[in-house]
Order: C-alpha cells, then sequence, then structure tokens
C-alpha cells in the first residue's frame, strides 16, 4: 500500500502520464517558459533616479535599498518562489508609496500581477494591473509611457489566461502603439509577438504569419543584445509552435550566435535547449541528443542543467537506450534530492519520477526505483504546500493518485485525484483539469459507477473543447501527446456510452450485438466521435483551426437519399453508428481486438497492389463489408439510400470503402460513396453545372526528383475541350502563377495533376509545382487567399497524382487535412500513385460526367470508377479503387 506518510512500495505501471512533464521536458522546459515569461511579458527593474543635492541622500538610500528588493523578488519569481516574491515586492511597494515614487509603484504592482497569475489569484492580479494603469494615466513623460505599455502587455496575458482572446488582441495592439510612439522597438516587437499568439487563437493565421514577418524585419534594426538573444528564442519557438521549423531554426541558430558572441551561458543554454526540441519535434534523435548534451554544458545553473539532462533523459528512455539512461538517472538523482523549494524544483521532481517509471531495462531494480519516486512526490506534495503553490501541489497529488490507482487502491486513488482536480479548478487551470477528469473516469469505471464515469469523461471532453487553442499552440511533440493524452479520452467515453443498457423498453435499434443502447448514448456518442474527428485534424494543423466552432448537422437536411456511418475502433471491438434519413439512430458492433483489426488494415492495404491475388483480395474485402455494411444492409434499402458517407477512424481512413464486397458485388457498384471528417465542416451546396470552369496545374515533365506523368498532357486537352479550362503546364505552374490565377479569377474547380503525397505530419503532405513544394498549410494559405477577392469558394479541388506516404498508417489524415485546409467545399484525390494511362480515363470520364445537369459529385466520381472497373486491363481495384470523394458530396 501507498502512503503519503509512509512512502511505502509500489508497483508502478506505464500509462499515457507524459503529457504535462512533455510540455516541461522535451514540449516547453520550465527554463524556457521562465525566459517566456520574463522576456514576453517581461518582469520590470526598478527604476533609481539620480540626486544630487546631499539633503536627498538618504531617500535615495531608500531607493536603492528597495530596488535591491525588487531585483531579489524576481529572482524568487524566476526561481518559481511566487509567495516570497510577492512579499518582497509589497514590502518595496510600502517604500515607493512612502516615497510618492509613482513610476516605481507602477513597477511593482506589474510585476505583482504576473505572480499573483501564477498563483490562480485572478482577482488580485486584475485589480494590481488595474493600480498600475491607474497610476501611469496622467502622466506624459516617455519613461511612464514605456511602463503603460509594459503594464498593457501584461494585461493582454491576463486577459488571454481567461480567456478573453479578442480583448487580449486590441490591449496588445494599444501596447504596440505606444511602444512605437516611445521609440522601444524591443517592447514593439514583444507587442507583435503575443498579437500573433492572439491571432493564432482566434484562427486568423495569415494575420498571424504576416505579424511574425513583421517581427523578424523589426528584429534586424536591433543591434546584437541579451534581449535581441532572447526576443529571437520567442520568435524562434513561436515559429516551431506554428510547425515552420525550417524557419525557427534559422531564429534560434540568430539567437545562439548572439547569446555565444556576449558570453551569456544560460541564454546559449536556454537557446540550446530550444534547438533541441526543434530537432525532436523532425524526429532528428540524435541530433536533439548533441543539443541537449551541450545545454547541460552549458548551463551554470544547477536547474537549468537538470532541465536539459531531463530532456535528454526522456528521449534516451524514447530510443530505448536503456544504459545511457541509467547512467543520466544516476547523475540526475544528487541533484533532483537538493533542489531548494520552488515551483520549479516540484515541476522538476514530476518529470523525474514519469521517465522513471517508463524505464523497461530488467536490471533496475523496480521496488526501488518504485519506493524511490513514490518518496519524491510525496516531497514534492510537501513542498507545494509549504511555498503555497496549489498548481504543483494539484501536479504532485494527481500523479500520486495515479499511483494508487497503478495498484488497484482505488479508494485512495480517488480522493487524492478528487483533491488535485479541485485545486487545478481553483486556478483556472483547465490544462490540468482536464486530465484529473480524465483520471476520475477510469477510477469510477473500475468501481463499476458506469454514470458517475461517463460524467467525468463527459467533463473531461467538455474541458478539452475549451483548451483546444492551449494544447495544439503550447506542446512541441504535438502528435506523440495526442495519441497518449487526448485521443484515449474520446475512445474510452464512447466505450462507455454503447456498452448498453439493462432497460429492455430502449427506443434504439441495435443489430448483432444485441445490446440495447439509449437515442440518448447513441447521440452523445456520435458527438464524441465527432468530437474526435475534429480534435484529430486540430492536432494535426497544430492549430485549435475546428473545434468548438461546430454545430452537429441533420442528414435528412443535407440528403434524404444518404446516410452517414461512423465506426470507431475501441479495444476489444469495432463500434458502428449509422444515421439514417428520417430514423433515429442505430448501432451495431463486432467483437474483434484493436490489434487485429489493425492486421487486417494492412493486409487489406496490400491486397490492393496491382500483382495481388482476385481470392485473397475479394475475401479481406468482403471481411471489411461484412463489419461495416451488412449488419444495416436491409435498413440501407428500406430507406432508399444512394449514397454512403463515411467518417473514418484512425488507420481506416487509409482503405476505399469503395471494393467493399459483398460476395457478388462492389460497394461502389451499389453505392455513391464518400468521406467526411465531419459534416459540419462543409457547405451542403450542389455544384452549378452551369459555366463550369476550371483552372488546371500540372507537372508533365519530371522535376524534383519526381518522374514524369507523360498522361498529364492527354488528361489536360481532353479536359480543355469540353469544360471552359485555364491551364498552368510544366514551367507554367509555378507556386506564384497558381496564386495569381486563384485570386484574380474565381474558379469554382480546381484541378492540380501533379505529385503529391499525404501524411500525418505536415511537413510530409505537400503537392508539387515546377519550382516548390507546398505543404498543406501553404496550399490552404495559397488557395484561400481567393476570399480576399471574391466570396465564392472553391466547390471542388481535385488532385489526380497524389498517394499516401509508405509505412504511414495514418497518412489519408493528411488528404483530409488538405480538404479542410484548402476551404474547397469538395476534394477528390488518390489514396496511391495510380497508373498515368488509367487516371487520365478516370479524369475525361469524371468531368464527363460531371458536366451533366442534376449530377452530384459522388454519383460523377461513381461513374467515372465504374467506368474503369468495365474496361479489359482495368478491372484491377488498383486502377479504380483509390480515388476518394471528400467532404460535400452534393
Amino acid at each position: 500500500m501507498i502512503s503519503v506518510a509512509t512512502n511505502c512500495k509500489v508497483i508502478i505501471l506505464y500509462f499515457s502520464t507524459r503529457k504535462f512533464l512533455r510540455l516541461l521536458g522535451l514540449g516547453v522546459s520550465f527554463t524556457l517558459i521562465i525566459l517566456f515569461l520574463t522576456n514576453f511579458y517581461f518582469l520590470l527593474a526598478a527604476q533609481t533616479s539620480e540626486v544630487v543635492a546631499v539633503e536627498a541622500k538618504k531617500i535615495e538610500t531608500i531607493k536603492i535599498s528597495s530596488s535591491a528588493l525588487v531585483e531579489t523578488a524576481k529572482n524568487d519569481y524566476q526561481t518559481g518562489n511566487f509567495i516570497q516574491a510577492i512579499e518582497k515586492w509589497q514590502q518595496a511597494l510600502k517604500i515607493f508609496s512612502s516615497t510618492n515614487d509613482i513610476l516605481n509603484q507602477s513597477i511593482v504592482l506589474s510585476n505583482l500581477a504576473l505572480a499573483y497569475q501564477k498563483l490562480g489569484n485572478w482577482q488580485q492580479a486584475n485589480k494590481t494591473i488595474e493600480d498600475s494603469l491607474n497610476l501611469l494615466d496622467n502622466l506624459e513623460t516617455v519613461k511612464a509611457k514605456s511602463l503603460q505599455a509594459a503594464a498593457l502587455n501584461i494585461k493582454g496575458s491576463l486577459l488571454l489566461a481567461r480567456g478573453k482572446t479578442e480583448e487580449a488582441l486590441n490591449i496588445w495592439v494599444n501596447a504596440s502603439k505606444k511602444y512605437k510612439e516611445v521609440g522601444d522597438n524591443v517592447g514593439y516587437i514583444r507587442s507583435l509577438i503575443n498579437q500573433s499568439q492572439a491571432l493564432r487563437r482566434l484562427g486568423l493565421y495569415l494575420r498571424a504569419r504576416v505579424t511574425l514577418e513583421e517581427v523578424n524585419q523589426s528584429l534586424k534594426k536591433e543591434s546584437p543584445s541579451s534581449l535581441k538573444a532572447a526576443t529571437l528564442l520567442n520568435f524562434g519557438n513561436t515559429l516551431r509552435l506554428l510547425g515552420d521549423l525550417q524557419a525557427s531554426e534559422e531564429a534560434l541558430q540568430q539567437s545562439l550566435a548572439i547569446a555565444e558572441k556576449l558570453d551569456s551561458p544560460n541564454d546559449i543554454a536556454a537557446v540550446l535547449l530550444s534547438l533541441g526540441n526543434n530537432a525532436r519535434d523532425d524526429e532528428l534523435s540524435e541530433k536533439a541528443l548533441k543539443y541537449y548534451q551541450r545545454a547541460i554544458v552549458a548551463s551554470k545553473s544547477p536547474i537549468n542543467k537538470l532541465q536539459a539532462q531531463l530532456n535528454q533523459l526522456c528521449l534516451l528512455i524514447d530510443m530505448e537506450k536503456w544504459h545511457q539512461a541509467k547512467e543520466l538517472i544516476a547523475k540526475i538523482e544528487p541533484g533532483i534530492e537538493n533542489l531548494p523549494p520552488s515551483r520549479q524544483a516540484i515541476y522538476t521532481k514530476v518529470n523525474f519520477v514519469q521517465s522513471l517509471v517508463r524505464i523497461k531495462d530488467k536490471d533496475i531494480d523496480k521496488d526501488k526505483r518504485n519506493e524511490y519516486s513514490a518518496k519524491l512526490l510525496t516531497k514534492a506534495i510537501a513542498e507545494a504546500q509549504a511555498i503555497r503553490d496549489s498548481r504543483a501541489e494539484s501536479y504532485a497529488l494527481g500523479y500520486l493518485g495515479e499511483l494508487y490507482e497503478r495498484t488497484q487502491q482505488l479508494a485512495e486513488a480517488q480522493k487524492l485525484t478528487e483533491q488535485a482536480l479541485i485545486l487545478a479548478q481553483a486556478n483556472n487551470a483547465a490544462d490540468i483539469s482536464y486530465h484529473w477528469q480524465w483520471q476520475l473516469g477510469r477510477l469510477f469505471k473500475k468501481q463499476n459507477q458506469i454514470d458517475k464515469a461517463v460524467s467525468a469523461y463527459s467533463n473531461a471532453v467538455a474541458t478539452l473543447s475549451v483548451i483546444s487553442n492551449d494544447l495544439v499552440a503550447n506542446n512541441v511533440n504535438v502528435q506523440f501527446y495526442f495519441r497518449e493524452s487526448v485521443e484515449p479520452i474520446y475512445r474510452e467515453l464512447v466505450d462507455l456510452l454503447l456498452q448498453g443498457e439493462s432497460n429492455e423498453n430502449s427506443n434504439s435499434k441495435s443489430f448483432k450485438s444485441g445490446k440495447k443502447v439509449s437515442q440518448s448514448n447513441l447521440k452523445k456518442a456520435r458527438r464524441v466521435i465527432e468530437s474526435l474527428q475534429l480534435a484529430e485534424l486540430d492536432n494535426y494543423f497544430r492549430e485549435a483551426y475546428l473545434t468548438g466552432s461546430s454545430t452537429q448537422l441533420d442528414i435528412d437536411k443535407v440528403d434524404p437519399q444518404a446516410a452517414v456511418i461512423y465506426p470507431i475502433i475501441l479495444r476489444d471491438r469495432l463500434e458502428v453508428v449509422l444515421s439514417l434519413p428520417n430514423q433515429t439512430l442505430t448501432h451495431y458492433s463486432s467483437k474483434i481486438s484493436e490489434s487485429e483489426l489493425e492486421t487486417n488494415i494492412e493486409k487489406m492495404r496490400r491486397s490492393l497492389r496491382r500483382t495481388s491475388l482476385k481470392k485473397e483480395r475479394l475475401a479481406i474485402a468482403e471481411k471489411f463489408y461484412d463489419l461495416l455494411i451488412k449488419p444495416a444492409e436491409k435498413e440501407l434499402q428500406a430507406n432508399g439510400v444512394k449514397t454512403l458517407a463515411f467518417m473514418l477512424d484512425g488507420s481506416m481512413k487509409n482503405l476505399p470503402m469503395a471494393v467493399l464486397y459483398d460476395g457478388q458485388q462492389y460497394l461502389i457498384e451499389k453505392y455513391n460513396l464518400a468521406v467526411t471528417p465531419g459534416l459540419q465542416l462543409f457547405a451542403p451546396q450542389s455544384l452549378k453545372h452551369k459555366n463550369l470552369k476550371v483552372l488546371f496545374g500540372g507537372l508533365s515533365e519530371s522535376r524534383q526528383g519526381f518522374m514524369s506523368l507523360p498522361g498529364v498532357k492527354t488528361e489536360i486537352n481532353q479536359i480543355k475541350s469540353k469544360i471552359s479550362s485555364q491551364v498552368l503546364l510544366n514551367q507554367k505552374f509555378t507556386t506564384k502563377a497558381l496564386e495569381k490565377n486563384i485570386s484574380n479569377t474565381p474558379f469554382p474547380v480546381v484541378h492540380l495533376a501533379t505529385h503529391g503525397q499525404f501524411s500525418c505530419r505536415v511537413k510530409d503532405t505537400f503537392i508539387l509545382t515546377w519550382d516548390h513544394r507546398i505543404n498543406v498549410k501553404q496550399l490552404g494559405n495559397l488557395l484561400q487567399n481567393r476570399e480576399k477577392y471574391s466570396n465564392n469558394p472553391i466547390e471542388l479541388l481535385v488532385l489526380s497524382a497524389c498517394q499516401t506516404a509508405q509505412g504511414d498508417k495514418r497518412a489519408a489524415l493528411g488528404l483530409a487535412g488538405v480538404a479542410v485546409r484548402s476551404g474547397a467545399r469538395s476534394t477528390v484525390a488518390s489514396l496511391w500513385a495510380v497508373d498515368d494511362r488509367s487516371t487520365s480515363i478516370f479524369m475525361v470520364e469524371f468531368y464527363k460526367q460531371l458536366a451533366k445537369p442534376n449530377v452530384s459529385k459522388a454519383e460523377a466520381l461513381r461513374q467515372a470508377q465504374l467506368s474503369l472497373l468495365g474496361q479489359r486491363g482495368f478491372k484491377h481495384p488498383f486502377y479504380w479503387a483509390p480515388f476518394v470523394l471528400v467532404g460535400n458530396w452534393l
């Protein structure tokens, strides 16, 4: 049994608890958080005035003494000793008040606001920042205006932390004007970086990028200094969060060069840590390890050295380099134990424990390791209580609660977790709260308190929707974090909602499973599945691009002849929710483990190769038909369904539904098909067939290491003869030419016949032009530029030579990303590289069908696929199956 008092031994199983500490380790280390706060919303130094008169010496001595108090408090703040910092600043405030020193009173009040914010005392934080601004209201000196701008920066940070993003943006715009007025370029740069954060949260990504470009230009005017090094560090970290690793690397290298020139060890260490995080994010593990090692050597501060060592340890464990990890642990332990109490020290202890529990080396004494981990967490709780840091206490309490959970001490685990949640919510710390809500859900489930479990999980999902901006904006290794600490919450909630009820009067329909699930639970499950899809895309883009802005659309209003199929992969089964027009939701499930399903998905992908055997191919295609369609066959027929829209889950996104086989026919022979990442993401509107115009961009020649596509010329020429078109081919198909043509003429259809790739990584999802590779974000920005000139969105985006990245189980996420980010109502693309000749034939037929009146995009696609299927030489699904329609199928 574990006890906070006795620290007895515990068996700790590794669970998905790395989320918070990745933020402190491979994500945003605490060292960088400190730099972010001190240089982004920077702490203000006290100002001493020159006093010449002899009678003023006493006052001058008081000022110097109070200024020393301010600096000592600043040091306390930087090490996480917020209570001590507040006490010293309050002492200094009394002194400055007694001498009527308005400027220094304002400085101290601004710093106090930051400290109160860190402790979650929002009322006091708001009061002190307003008091600071009020003191400066009637002062017109340059110094007063500069301090007013600084106070506005802090006020903006308080507003942003409380979710008042637009107000924060307006405050920071105000601050930038004042900085510009007094000629403070460094302050002006800080306010611009602040604005970029707010713009990102508001979804105004183009404006955020433009603002950062202005930052870059402004930095060039600054001479080398510690402030410039710190600002470049902030700039580099911001670019990294935007996913622009190359630009981030450039900014960080500039920062490093300045820090080295100034011979500033702490600045050097901080930049090296960020460069290591950059390399880690780019999956360059060895490069990251070298940067971390350099940061360790450069660090003069023990706590900063420990942060670099913990980053390195986490990466070594990820790489399963157990021997090196054990050696590093031996070096870390003495430093951890000797840390004086502070928030930074508490986070460091918890971070270290989370690495320790992941060690799988058989030579390590698990009992001793677990006993040591429990003692360290208990010490962290005591330290947090001693310094009255309830946020840090919540971390330590919650993780100790998880240790109890792992050893089945559920009552005590629940008690600790509830305490942690209360503290997190009192601190407005939603980023911690959702984790403890999830933990409570697991604990209730294990105690068979299903209603309470559903409530706790639902609270966690609701919290996630509120903080989606922060989650994607503040974690470097965002994909790992999402898979480990966000996605499971949605799946486990769906699992609970669809487990079935004993109430025989339930009005839901269930097939095959025999379970009764209420309509209420089915509707909740559908919402959760949709929310997971949107959260996955937010995670993909590292931007809260979608979550929180969506509303559930009624399928009857979208298309009365369409059904939506929602499969979701759970640990022990596949669940499917079916939405039929004018019907209540229906539900069925199949007993198949996640691992077995993944094996079958991979098997089906292999069966679609050109060399596959027909018997093998049809067998696996029929198995998936039985899982997804067969239980609902009669319902689909009875309701006159003509179109099936799939909201596919996980690696199922890589499968073309067209090849599902019922024993006699492929699914495409029976239904129009589409894929949707969310009904609410695409406006349900039919294509206007009159005056159909197409902008073509294509490469028929080999370029940038990619082979030639000779069929592209034939494809374009044949389509151009039937539909009004503008063509950019080979040398004319440049990025600028594409952007210009999209901006100048509102083509309803944009067709890019060029190499491209879809991947679960943004940087590896691209299309090829003559002069560049355009990644998914750049493509989205380019295509959406037309919004400046036209209110007509792109109706259809066609990508006729793209493929999913080999070996990437979630590669089709990139296709969904392109579909959403392009702003097009619908996207047609291929899941794998298709024969050049068959693609040309397919596309010509697709446009022939699309030009007909009253033919939907899904019907045009189906007829083009059937045309290939009916031709000798192209009957194999390899030729016709990869083409999928994403988004609006009307």
